[in-house]
C-alpha cells in the first residue's frame, strides 16, 4: 500500500490536493472506484452547486463596461412604463421606422448566469469580471443578436418591468437613451383589471399597478430622457412622431403612424398587448380621461405628480 500513497502524494503535488482527490474520485460527498458511478446517489452527489451570490447581491454589484467596446449595442432605445401604457402601440410605431428595431418585450432582464462551481467563479474573478458584468455582457449579446437579424441600425427594448431596474439598465448601456411613457394613472389600473377581471380585481390592480408608475417616476427623476403621454400620441400622432425622432435624432417617416403596413410580429399575452385595437394597425384615440371622482384615492396623488390632476386637487374625491 506504500507505493499507492507515494503515488497520491506526487498527484498532489502536481494538481493540488483538490485536484488529485477529485482525480481519484475521492473529493467531498464521493466514493473511489466503481461505487462512485454505481451508488444510487452518486449522481445527485455530483449535481453541481449553484455558488453564485444573492440576487439583491449581484444587482448591488452592477458597474460600467470596463472598457471600450465592450458592448455591443450602441445607444439603445428603453422604454419605460407601466404595463398597459401604450408601450406596445409605442412599440409598434418605432418599429414601423426603417431605423429602429423593436421587437416584442424580451425580458432581457430576466436572463440571469448561475455559477456552478467554486472554480469557474475563480475564473471569472481572474478575468475581472463579477456576475453582474456577465449577465449584461449576455443581455448585450441578446440584443444585438436580435438587432443584426433585422438589418436596422438601433434597438428599442421596451419589457414594462424594466422600470424596476431602470438604474442596472442605466449601468449596463451608459449610451442609452430613455423614453418615458405615461397614461392616466386609473386608466392604467383600468385597463389591467379589464385584461382578465375575475383574477384582477380593482382593489389588486390599483396598487400593483401602482408599483409600476413609482418606479417610472423614480427613473424620470433619476434620467434623462423624453417624457411622453399616451393620450397625446394617441391624439396627435403626427406631432408626437415627429418629437420622438427628434429626440433620437433622426429623421420622421410618415410610415409611423400606419404601422399596420409593416409586420409587426405576432401579439402574444405576456410578451405585449394582444387585444383587438392594436391589431387594427392604426393609431386610435384613447378612452376618456376618468373623472376626477372615479380616481381611487391611492392613485390621486400620482395624478397630480404626472398633472392629470391640479396639483391642489384634494387626496379624496
Amino acid at each position: 500500500m506504500q507505493w499507492k500513497r507515494k503515488a497520491s502524494t506526487v498527484r498532489e503535488r502536481a494538481l493540488g490536493p483538490r485536484a488529485a482527490r477529485a482525480q481519484d474520485g475521492t473529493g467531498p460527498g464521493q466514493q473511489s472506484g466503481a461505487a462512485s458511478s454505481s451508488s444510487p446517489g452518486a449522481a445527485k452527489r455530483a449535481k453541481p452547486k449553484d455558488v453564485s451570490p444573492p440576487p439583491a447581491q449581484v444587482a448591488a454589484s452592477a458597474r460600467p463596461p470596463s472598457e471600450p467596446g465592450d458592448r455591443l449595442l450602441k445607444a439603445p432605445i428603453m422604454v419605460l412604463s407601466a404595463p398597459r401604457s401604450g408601450s406596445t402601440l409605442l412599440r409598434v410605431v418605432l418599429n414601423s421606422h426603417p431605423q429602429l428595431h423593436a421587437p416584442h418585450e424580451t425580458h432581457v432582464r430576466r436572463l440571469a448566469v448561475k455559477l456552478t462551481t467554486p472554480p469557474v467563479a475563480h475564473a471569472m474573478e481572474g478575468f475581472g469580471h463579477n456576475l453582474a458584468d456577465i449577465e449584461h455582457i449576455l443581455w448585450d449579446r441578446m440584443l444585438h443578436r436580435e438587432l443584426m437579424r433585422s438589418g436596422k441600425e438601433t434597438v428599442v427594448e421596451k419589457t414594462p418591468s424594466n422600470v424596476f431596474v431602470w438604474k442596472r439598465l442605466a449601468t449596463c448601456w451608459p449610451d442609452a437613451r430613455f423614453i418615458f411613457l405615461m397614461r392616466h394613472p386609473m386608466s392604467i389600473a383600468t385597463s389591467w383589471h379589464e385584461g382578465d377581471p375575475g383574477k384582477r380585481p380593482m382593489d389588486k390592480a390599483v396598487p400593483h399597478t401602482l408599483k409600476y408608475m413609482t418606479a417610472l417616476e423614480q427613473a424620470r427623476d433619476g434620467l434623462p430622457g423624453l417624457t411622453l403621454r399616451y393620450e397625446d400620441l394617441t391624439s396627435d400622432p403626427e406631432g408626437q412622431t415627429r418629437r420622438i425622432c427628434e429626440f433620437l435624432d433622426i429623421p420622421w417617416e410618415p410610415g409611423m403612424i400606419s404601422y399596420g403596413q409593416k409586420d409587426h410580429g405576432p401579439y402574444v399575452k405576456g410578451i405585449g398587448d394582444w387585444k383587438e385595437k392594436i391589431k387594427t394597425g392604426a393609431i386610435q384615440r384613447g378612452r376618456p380621461l376618468p373623472k376626477p371622482e372615479e380616481i381611487a384615492p391611492e392613485l390621486r396623488e400620482m395624478c397630480r405628480t404626472w398633472e392629470y390632476l391640479p396639483a391642489d386637487a384634494p387626496t379624496h374625491g
